[in-house]
């Protein structure tokens, strides 16, 4: 079901320009999808969003002031790159997003670094992608070609670039994990219930509370998954930091005396599971009856959508030299 696990360390820059009621510039700071670190335009102030991340100080008493006045500069470095590609691609006035998301990739078994990368985008699409196993540049668009050519030509750039997403990336990764191990690695199994509108509707099987996010929700019948006849839903954040998902069965086709050989399996990565056999006095829904009753209990049919809508790298400056470029 799952790809092999691996703990992710990523920072999300965002830079925006002429876009009302949202700030100029925001950092994103996560740890395996979960925020651990912010900082905008607005507020000004590079801060901690999880309890344990305040624990960074214990080696640096200056940490979060010093990230506050990295990051107000780096505000100032965007502002000046968002004209630069605007200039690039021909464009003046207008709403315009310049996106850059970095992290590294780390398994914690066998201590190997399973990859490095760094992604610039402007206005929802690539502009620049590194490469680190063949250390090159790749320009999704022409206009920019100018800044692969001119960045893979500095080696010593590159070099550093994949000493930091190889050996320091990684080394901050595994600080996170020391410091907030009892939330990141922590697993939580989540509640099953059983959900329909009106008769007609399908089905709905829905898991809300698990952590983390790498699982599965899926409808079998017999021992036999179903392909056919479901629809499943993304992977949603709930506002306390855990996940949720649904599946969908069309019943339609669904005799009366095949209901017991239907099960909805909720799956979590590390092969945890929550079986709910198909019952219909389980299903919760909101429909009523002829007298006006209503049927099966109270409708809990609200899907909660937290969107984290936008990207890019923040860049959480090791020790070393400031890699930022201009375009």
């Amino acid at each position: 079901l799952f790809a092999e696990i691996f703990l992710l360390l990523s920072h999300f820059y965002t830079g925006v320009s002429q876009v009302p009621n949202f700030p100029e510039f925001v950092i994103v700071g996560l740890m395996d999808e979960l925020q651990v670190e912010h900082y905008d335009s607005n507020t000004r102030r590079y801060v901690p969003k999880q309890d344990w991340a305040n624990r960074m100080t214990e080696d640096d008493q200056t940490y979060w002031d010093r990230y506050t006045q990295i990051a107000r500069g780096t505000q100032q470095w965007f502002k000046g790159n968002i004209e630069i590609v605007k200039q690039r691609l021909n464009q003046t006035g207008g709403v315009h997003v310049y996106q850059w998301m970095y992290g590294c990739e780390w398994d914690d078994e066998t201590d190997e670094v399973v990859n490095g990368y760094w992604q610039d985008g402007f206005d929802g699409e690539d502009f620049l992608v590194l490469d680190l196993k063949t250390e090159t540049w790749i320009a999704p668009v022409q206009q920019a070609v100018p800044t692969k050519q001119q960045w893979e030509n500095d080696k010593a750039m590159l070099a550093r670039y994949k000493h930091y997403y190889t050996t320091e990336c990684v080394d901050w990764l595994k600080k996170y994990v020391e410091f907030g191990r009892s939330s990141l690695m922590r697993k939580d199994l989540p509640s099953v219930s059983l959900l329909q509108k009106t008769p007609s509707s399908p089905l709905t099987c829905h898991a809300t509370g698990f952590y983390p996010d790498r699982a599965d929700l899926f409808w079998k019948k017999d021992e036999e998954e179903l392909h056919e006849d479901v629809v499943k839903g993304e992977i949603l954040p709930n506002h306390d930091g855990s996940f949720q998902m649904s599946v969908d069965l069309d019943l339609s086709g669904l005799k009366d005396e095949d209901w017991g050989r239907y099960s909805c399996v909720f799956h979590l990565a590390g092969g945890q599971e929550v079986s709910k056999r198909l019952d219909k006095r389980d299903i919760r829904t909101n429909w009523k009856t002829n007298d006006g009753g209503l049927v099966g209990g109270i409708a809990v049919l609200a899907v909660i959508g937290c969107i984290i809508g936008f990207f890019v790298y923040k860049k959480k400056h090791p020790k070393g030299k400031d890699p930022h470029q201009d375009h």
